[in-house]
């Protein structure tokens, strides 16, 4: 599976990038609007630190000629770059246009498997199922990542990859991979939640102690 970081933040960008396991960037109107600096700057500098890597940033128009303006633009900005569309009838209109187009999109604001195969349909590269925010209303979220790869893995004609976004934990990010999620897109705090155990923390004091007072040296 693979990992996106979802944040606009460049420290946590770099910081999450060093450790070497992070395969994209996913942003959102939300997460730019924090951050205080021209959208376009944002985009641009999250490009350059993930080098090929995709990062998505979203376009805030809702008609179809509105979204397609700025995804072209959008889109220019570096090669790298996968556009986030909403899933709306207008927005599967421009993602059928970009994707003819060439354009890498990333349907966001998906909430259903039935959402999920039109936006495979339209020829999307991604789609987002937002799972924190449907287990917020009471549903299982991550049953839609399991019915959406089981719809997908039933036809050969549709390459749309899953991103398991809105993940809220842990739990989230273990239940997308052992799913079969492609990605899961993940807030750097729970990232970091993603290294730690308390018996891993336990278990490095006690060699280390161990280590000292065996007066070792590697060197």
């Amino acid at each position: 599976m693979k990992i996106f970081v979802d944040t606009a933040n460049f420290d946590d960008i770099r910081t999450a990038n060093d450790w070497g396991i992070v395969d994209g960037v996913t942003t959102n109107p939300s997460l730019a609007g924090r951050e205080g600096r021209p959208f376009r700057e944002i985009v641009e500098e999250i490009c350059q630190i993930m080098g090929e890597r995709p990062v998505s940033a979203e376009v805030v128009a809702t008609d179809t000629e509105g979204m397609l303006k700025e995804a072209r633009e959008v889109s220019s900005w570096a090669s790298n770059v996968v556009v986030k569309i909403p899933l709306i009838p207008t927005g599967i209109q421009a993602i059928t246009v970009l994707c003819q187009e060439g354009i890498k999109v990333n349907c966001t604001l998906c909430f259903s498997p039935a959402q999920a195969l039109l936006a495979a349909k339209a020829g999307a590269t991604y789609v987002s199922p937002f799972i924190g925010r449907l287990d917020d209303i009471g549903h299982d979220g991550m049953e839609v990542v399991a019915q959406t790869r089981q719809i997908l893995d039933n036809y050969d004609n549709l390459d749309t990859q899953i991103i398991t976004s809105s993940v809220r934990h842990v739990r989230h990010f273990v239940r997308a991979a052992l799913i079969g999620s492609h990605v899961a897109t993940v807030p750097f705090a729970v990232l970091e939640q993603c290294f730690h155990h308390v018996l891993t923390d336990v278990g490095l004091e006690r060699f280390l102690a161990d280590w000292e007072d065996a007066g070792l040296s590697i060197f």
